[in-house]
């Protein structure tokens, strides 16, 4: 079995697309948040496209996710802006 351990490191301060390419995305660091801040993590490049999250109100630090998204990742920050960090391993 193969298991990914590591991933480029895609920083966002908005909403938007996180690879165009399949991968695994590994999980996210918030290095920074306002208060009510949120984000859904979506399997695609468009908002439109299936969520794999809820909306989650994440706290500063790693967030492990450990998600296969077939189609690329997109993210849709709301309510305020949020400094995450995504570690995405295309293939």
């Amino acid at each position: 079995m193969q298991r990914v351990e590591s991933g480029t490191p895609i920083n966002r301060t908005d909403t938007g697309v996180v690879s165009i390419a399949p991968g695994t995305l590994l999980g996210f660091y918030v290095n920074n948040k306002n208060v009510g801040a949120t984000l859904v993590i979506a399997d695609g490049t468009a908002a439109s496209n299936t969520a794999i999250t809820g909306t989650i109100t994440p706290l500063i630090g790693f967030h492990r996710v450990g998600a296969y998204c077939r189609n690329g990742c997109y993210i849709t920050i709301a309510v305020d802006a949020m400094d995450i960090t995504f570690f995405f391993a295309a293939g």
